[in-house]
C-alpha cells in the first residue's frame, strides 16, 4: 500500500515509518520540518517527502491525494503538555484531514489516541483512572484536545475505516510486543513501547481487526 504518516517526526513516528517500509508499503510524509528525520529516511527511494503545517488545505490535499490509508502518530507534546495551545488545535486537524480523506476517497484512518477516549467497553480501572485525571488536571488544554480527536473521529468519520489506536504510557523500549483489548479487561495494563503501537498499526493496517473501534494497545 501507498499510506501517508502524519506525526512522523516523532519518536511515535519514525518508528511507524520503519515499520510500514519493512511491510513493504511506500511512504508519504507530509510533516511540518521533515528535515528533522533521519537521512537514511528522507533518502528512501520508497518515502516521499511533503512539507506543511497541519492547517495548510491545499499541501494536506495533495499529500493524501493517492493514497491508500492514512497513519497518524498525531498528539500532543508530553514534554510540552501543561503548555499544550487552547482551541483543540489536534482536533481541528483531524476535521481537515476526514474532509480531505473523504474528497480523495480515502477510506482507511488509523490514528492514534489515548485512554482519555472512553469507550463504552471500557471497565472502571483504578491505575489508568488516576493516570488520565493527572492528565486533566496537569495538562487540561492536552486532555481536551484528545477527547476532541475521539469525537471529531468518531463523528465525523462516517464513511471512513477508522481505528483509534488508544495508547497508555509509553516507553522507548524496542519491545516490539503488544496486546489489543479495553481498559479494565484484566488483559491490558498502563504500558507500551512506542515500537509496539508502530507495530500494531501496521499489523492493523493488514487486518482490519479494530475497525470503528478505539482499542487500548498496552505491553502483555
Amino acid at each position: 500500500m501507498r499510506v501517508l504518516i502524519l506525526g512522523a517526526t516523532g519518536a511515535a513516528g519514525v518508528l511507524l515509518i520503519q515499520e510500514a517500509l519493512a511491510a513493504s508499503h511506500t511512504v508519504v510524509v507530509y510533516a511540518r520540518t521533515p528535515e528533522k528525520l533521519p537521512e537514511e529516511t528522507r533518502n528512501d527511494p520508497r518515502v516521499t517527502m511533503r512539507k506543511g503545517q497541519l492547517d495548510e488545505r491545499e499541501a494536506l490535499s495533495s499529500a493524501i491525494k493517492g493514497v491508500d490509508a492514512v497513519l497518524s502518530a498525531l498528539g500532543p507534546s508530553v514534554s510540552r503538555g501543561p503548555l499544550h495551545p487552547k482551541g483543540t488545535p489536534l482536533a481541528r486537524a483531524y476535521s481537515l484531514i476526514i474532509e480531505l480523506m473523504k474528497r480523495h476517497g480515502v477510506r482507511r484512518l488509523l490514528a492514534l489516541g489515548t485512554p482519555s477516549i472512553t469507550d463504552p467497553i471500557d471497565k472502571f480501572s483504578l491505575r489508568m483512572s488516576i493516570i488520565v485525571n493527572t492528565v486533566a488536571t496537569l495538562a487540561h488544554t492536552a486532555y481536551e484536545d484528545v477527547v476532541a480527536i475521539g469525537e471529531t473521529i468518531r463523528i465525523q468519520g462516517i464513511g471512513l475505516d477508522w481505528t483509534i489506536v488508544r495508547v497508555p504510557v509509553l516507553s522507548g523500549s524496542d519491545d516490539k510486543r503488544f496486546v489489543a483489548g479495553y481498559v479494565g479487561d484484566g488483559k491490558t495494563g498502563v504500558w507500551l513501547t512506542r515500537a509496539g503501537f508502530a507495530s500494531f498499526v501496521v499489523q492493523e493496517l493488514e487486518k482490519n481487526e479494530w475497525v470503528k473501534k478505539a482499542p487500548l494497545i498496552t505491553l502483555p
